[in-house]
């Protein structure tokens, strides 16, 4: 049975596409436009005019950009905080909400309202950072890593998976085979937990990757700032060979920015689209499993 659209219907079906597509071109453009200056002879795009196409392609920005062996430590910080400090994220994560589903916790309120009151109430970023100096976790990789392990909102999300897809019948079944706590736990919960675990890793990995404020503001060794706190020290200099906070190689007459066919400007420009593009390849792997885990994560059962 073929169901016919009303003139009104059509219309609106019309309006909403044209609508959503402009506001899509709106949100591609920028991105786009940065691409192209990238892929742009950077003395060549001094001369304005590039809206589409590069006039003169080339690959030199980004050359010259992975030769800065700053940019490239960088990005070896970016990558060890994302990796090991989203695995850890995810696996205490899962471990927290798992015991929190369980309704025989002892304490189990108690708990909750405790992580509840922290996300209320806060001590403020002097505080955090007097915190963080005694623990001498200032200006060391793990600044990056442990104070972002826990997260009230993925604790909720996932405990709320757990107790709405999981049954509670299956962890019966499992004590009753002999199982313990570990084995439920890595061998039924975690298999069966796959799209909320691919959600907060996109939420915990894209976190990582993109926090700049921790490497700006808690760690004085320019070795150890990531490629996010670079990025941003670049945008936020008025004259990018001054930027000497960013790289020595970055200042005026240095061989990066001397470079025949590269400008400060284009080098920004490829720097933009180094760090943006690693996560845009990532989320397509994720994304069948992201509006699944955090409809039904954020659904109390």
């Amino acid at each position: 049975m073929v169901i016919r659209e009303s003139l009104g219907e059509k219309i609106f079906r019309v309006f909403n596409y044209t609508a959503l597509s402009l506001l899509g071109a709106a949100t591609f453009y920028p991105f786009y436009y940065v691409l192209v200056q990238s892929l742009n002879d950077g003395r060549d795009a001094l001369k304005g005019g590039l809206y589409f196409l590069p006039r003169v392609w080339t690959l030199a920005n980004y050359m010259k950009a992975f030769e800065d062996p700053i940019i490239v430590n960088a990005f070896m910080i970016t990558l060890f905080r994302t990796i090991v400090g989203t695995v850890l994220s995810v696996l205490l994560t899962a471990m927290a909400a798992y015991a929190l589903a369980r309704k025989d916790l002892p304490g189990r309120s108690a708990i909750s309202f405790y992580f509840f009151v922290t996300t209320i109430f806060s001590g403020g970023m002097i505080p955090f950072f007097i915190v963080l100096r005694e623990l001498h976790l200032t200006s060391t990789i793990w600044i990056y890593i442990l104070p972002a392990v826990y997260s009230f909102f993925n604790l909720i999300v996932m405990r709320t998976y757990f107790q709405s897809s999981i049954p509670f019948e299956l962890w019966e079944s499992a004590t009753i085979d002999g199982y313990n706590e570990q084995k439920i736990f890595f061998k039924i919960y975690l298999p069966l937990s796959l799209p909320m675990l691919a959600t907060i890793t996109l939420f915990v990995g894209v976190g990582h990757w993109n926090d700049w404020f921790t490497g700006a503001y808690y760690v004085t060794d320019k070795k150890l700032r990531p490629a996010a706190t670079i990025l941003q020290q670049i945008l936020s200099e008025a004259n990018f060979e001054q930027s000497t906070d960013v790289a020595g190689n970055y200042r005026q007459g240095s061989s990066l920015v001397s470079a025949a066919n590269t400008t400060p400007e284009s080098l920004r420009m490829a720097f933009v689209m180094i760090i943006t593009i690693p996560i845009i390849f990532i989320y397509p792997f994720l994304q069948r499993y992201f509006v699944n885990g955090i409809m039904i994560g954020s659904i109390k059962g």
